[in-house]
């Protein structure tokens, strides 16, 4: 090869470097590009705008014996978690879309779950109807029959029963934050969007708790 042809070919490969570069780049950027299409919703923040002016509303009533809960400080739509009834029909948490939920995670091997299950109970006695609802959500895995059993030994008469003997609705919740052990509760507006969480039980029938879900009903 003699040097001209040797020149040619040495500007020949760096063409295709740079624009295999370039086309690199592109790839890159489609690819951040992408997952930022996934990750990053822009109907979120108009989706979830009456749940944070909720979430404003209850701050000053997050005190006393629900001063562990946090009001929501960003757009978060709730996954759309997948459940059944007592009878075993599949349900989603679209289902109630429309209204405004306490949803609880729960399993009879948690202590603090079991103990604040009765005070849950009274809040839907208190609260519950068209525009209201405590959903506690059982993730049993062994024995299905065990946590209805329980429930009815103790007198839980006013909650529906749900659950997930999967206990993926945990793992759903994990991967948006709201999920790192039981019990979870969040309450959640008509639309899906999160208005506040707690991490940890509450006493739910206390008039703190009750005048914290009223200011949240009233949004």
């Amino acid at each position: 090869m003699n040097s001209e042809t040797a020149r040619s070919f040495a500007r020949k490969r760096l063409a295709v470097i740079v624009l295999g570069g370039f086309a690199g780049v592109g790839v890159g950027l489609a690819a951040v590009y992408g997952i930022t299409a996934l990750t990053g919703n822009p109907g979120t923040a108009a989706l979830c705008r009456g749940a944070l002016a909720r979430a404003q509303a209850i701050a000053p009533l997050a005190r006393g014996e629900v001063a562990a809960v946090s009001p929501a400080t960003k757009a978060l739509a709730i996954p759309n978690l997948a459940f059944v009834d007592a009878s075993g029909k599949a349900l989603k948490l679209a289902d109630w879309r429309g209204r405004t939920v306490l949803l609880n995670l729960w399993a009879t091997w948690c202590v603090p779950c079991r103990k604040e299950m009765p005070a849950l109970d009274a809040l839907q006695g208190k609260l519950g109807g068209p525009k209201f609802e405590v959903v506690a959500l059982n993730i049993d895995t062994r024995d299905p029959e065990k946590p209805k059993a329980w429930l009815k030994e103790v007198g839980i008469t006013r909650l529906g029963y749900y659950a997930d003997p999967h206990a993926k609705v945990f793992q759903d919740l994990k991967t948006v934050g709201r999920a790192m052990g039981l019990p979870t509760t969040i309450l959640i507006d008509p639309a899906g969007c999160e208005i506040a969480h707690l991490a940890g039980p509450a006493e739910w029938a206390s008039e703190d708790a009750v005048k914290l879900v009223e200011a949240a009903l009233k949004g």
